[in-house]
């Protein structure tokens, strides 16, 4: 079988037959040491698997060092969809109806082939990848997947596998280069020199055909960047940057013209000679293709029509009483004729059946005749080899961690990553920049130096209140922020590419900059401008408390919610109502008993109430005096000498002297009017900040739940 000793070795034969585990190991002591990191997670797991009680043959008979079998595998599910939750619907054993996508699949995979899974549209080839990926819940399953011969555990397929999904899931304004070697600062361990990476990121450059492309931007819809054949082997160099040895592709080449296509299945035969099993959906394969391809299983309906080599084919089909034309293209030719048999009902299953007595009478007994190793044995040659650079030269346990760097590690380089990415397209963040400095100079423009009467204090509270909600609103655009990531990261996370309270933790930091900006800017514009009386580091610690939330608010509900239009809804409408129960149009002591708890709930009552003791805190302000109180009444406009007439009369009735120069409300009596008075300055203030972490950890949750990438 042919095999490579990895990108570290690239100058040396493709063509090296397999060596045993012990000439492997022999080999490598003595031409060089060890040159793979430990991984505590591959030891323990082939720990866990057992000592070989199986000898290495002194005799040179065939051998398949890694195989991988599936036997029976079935897989249906409900065929009709609610639109409520699993959890507010009842399901009956007798009700519910069921829809078969894989109905009793068996096959095999073996170590240096590619496998590919054909078949028309809805025939079960995604659902196959997806069973031999673990990407389907167990408990919906029935059949079984062993790696020669024994069981294969989710934990341990997670570290041996990569897969690659059909959309190209990348970050646009990263180059090619960046891509990889990001790739790489994730998958392979923190142990191993950064130059080392570099050389790997390069190998697999040259080995992805992509030298000319190295430094050419990804793009997307508005920028120009690499094409879309380039695009598909970079999504596949992201996930086999540590050189898997189970490799799982949903339709590497769909969209691509034939000629982007045979590369792109080029580099997997590559991929495969150098240790790999490569197991792949492809819908129609050319004749070039197909040459590439070494086993093919074709779907019908859920069921298995063929399954062999590819040279095969035709005798399969003229056993059959339907030979395949001499010029004519034989996938084309048996897809064709498949999706005929479709149109009559059980002609599918006879075909099926069929097969099956036709792999029975021409292959007997395939699997048991050959030669296996245990899997341990056959796990350690493949590392002696060079495959699996994340994994271990040697099975010490308590080397290193589970994932292939710390905590830390990981937080820095999706920080990296995230600013890089954003750096390069600053009109997102300009946008919000600019709509942030616009509503702050129409707020200062409308609101220009108010004074301290009546009619200034009721514009203040307008300010406030306006100014508060309007720190919220422009957070919204966090949410196709996460949204246009959220694929990526269940991509990176399925296979341990890093921890997700790595990822929350790292996108709150660099989070915190950008709202420092903002918050900074919306402060230092209104402030001055309106004449505000209270401390301007709490008037500006208070507007960064409110992107804080407000930010944190809309991250955790675009984790739950995957439509951008229904986020936005969602969104904008949750925080109207915040607005409506902030105390500004109502106050605390008028809102029904039954809405009090929507008050406290609101995200922004605490900032706005905040801001408000900040500019009423001082209770020798006075803001209404002598003849002011007439200003909110209908004698307003009467003659101030009438006025002072009527304060004369005032002040025998009360009991007290009131002049035009006499106190009659002060900033503590406009706090209890407003009802911002049951919580005080700094609690509104650490409430607000906590308030943001609290949505962050439910952000956390939100992606511990809903990215477990497995279909039910």
């Amino acid at each position: 079988m042919p095999r490579s000793f990895g990108y570290d070795s690239l100058s040396m034969s493709s063509d090296m037959p397999f060596l045993g585990p012990r000439q492997a190991m022999d080999l490598q002591e003595f031409s060089r040491k060890p040159k793979r990191s430990t991984s505590h997670t591959l030891g323990e797991l082939l720990q866990s698997i057992g000592d070989s009680t199986t000898t290495s043959p002194t005799h040179p008979s065939p051998s398949v060092p890694l195989l991988l079998s599936f036997h029976n595998l079935t897989y249906s599910v409900s065929a009709g969809r609610s639109l409520l939750p699993a959890c507010f619907t009842r399901r009956t054993s007798t009700n519910t109806e069921k829809k078969l996508l894989l109905n009793d699949i068996s096959g095999e995979a073996r170590e240096g082939e590619i496998m590919a899974v054909l078949g028309a549209s809805g025939s079960g080839k995604s659902t196959l990848i997806d069973t031999l990926a673990n990407r389907i819940a167990r408990e919906s399953l029935k059949g079984s997947i062993t790696l020669n011969g024994e069981a294969l555990e989710s934990k341990l397929l997670k570290v041996i596998s990569a897969y690659v999904m059909q959309d190209d899931l990348l970050f646009p304004m990263l180059t090619v280069e960046e891509t990889l070697m990001f790739s790489a600062e994730f998958r392979l361990p923190r142990t191993m020199p950064r130059s080392r990476k570099r050389s790997r990121v390069q190998a697999l450059i040259d080995q992805l055909g992509l030298r000319s492309a190295a430094n050419t931007i990804i793009g997307d819809e508005g920028r120009r960047g690499v094409s879309g054949g380039e695009r598909r082997r970079v999504s596949i160099g992201t996930d086999i940057i540590h050189d898997p040895i189970l490799l799982f592709l949903d339709e590497p080449t769909s969209g691509l013209d034939s000629t982007s296509a045979f590369m792109v299945v080029k580099v997997l035969q590559r991929i495969a000679q150098s240790g790999s099993i490569v197991i792949m959906s492809i819908h129609q394969p050319s004749y070039r293709i197909l040459k590439l391809l070494d086993r093919l299983i074709i779907l019908s309906r859920g069921h298995t029509v063929f399954s062999g080599v590819p040279a095969s084919l035709p005798l399969f089909f003229a056993e059959h009483g339907h030979p395949i034309p001499p010029h004519e293209d034989k996938t084309e030719f048996a897809l064709d004729h498949i999706r005929e048999l479709e149109a009559t009902p059980g002609a599918t299953e006879d075909l099926a059946r069929l097969n099956k007595t036709w792999q029975m009478r021409n292959n007997p007994n395939r699997i048991r005749q050959t030669q296996k190793l245990s899997l341990k044995d056959a796990i350690s040659a493949s590392i002696s080899m060079g495959k699996l650079v994340s994994g271990a030269s040697n099975m010490d346990s308590n080397s290193v961690p589970k994932y292939a760097n710390p905590f830390w590690k990981e937080m820095i380089v999706i920080a990296q990553r995230s600013f890089t990415n954003s750096r390069r397209a600053p009109e997102l963040f300009g946008a919000r920049f600019g709509a942030v400095i616009i509503t702050g100079f129409i707020l200062a423009t409308i609101f220009w130096k108010l004074d301290n009467t009546p009619k200034g204090i009721q514009e203040r509270l307008g300010f406030f209140s306006f100014a508060m909600s309007t720190t919220f609103y422009t957070c919204a655009e966090a949410i196709p922020v996460f949204l246009l990531q959220r694929y990526i990261f269940m991509r990176e996370t399925a296979y341990n590419a890093y921890r997700r309270w790595s990822f929350v933790i790292s996108h709150a930091i660099i989070s915190i900059p950008s709202l420092i900006v903002l918050s900074v800017a919306f402060a230092a514009t209104t402030y001055f401008a309106v004449g505000l009386a209270g401390g301007f580091l709490f008037y500006l610690t208070f507007v960064f408390a409110s992107f804080w939330v407000g930010n944190s608010f809309v991250t955790f509900l675009s984790g739950i919610i995957f439509n951008l239009m229904m986020a936005y809804t969602v969104v904008v409408a949750i925080l109207a109502y915040f607005v409506l129960f902030s105390g500004f149009f109502i106050t605390r002591d008028r809102i029904p008993s039954y809405w009090l708890w929507f008050h406290y709930a609101s995200l922004v009552k605490y900032p706005y109430q905040g801001v408000m003791q900040n500019e009423f805190e001082d209770p020798l302000k006075c803001f209404v005096r002598g003849t002011q109180v007439f200003d909110g009444s209908p004698l307003r406009a009467v003659p101030e000498s009438v006025k002072l007439s009527l304060l004369k009369t005032m002040s025998k009735t009360l009991g007290m002297n009131i002049t035009r120069t006499t106190c009659l409300t002060t900033g503590s009596d406009i706090l209890k009017q407003t009802g911002v008075t049951d919580i005080d300055i700094w609690s509104c203030l650490w409430i607000t900040i906590a308030l943001g972490f609290f949505f962050r950890v439910l952000f956390y949750f939100a992606l511990l739940i809903g990215s477990k990438n497995k279909r039910r």
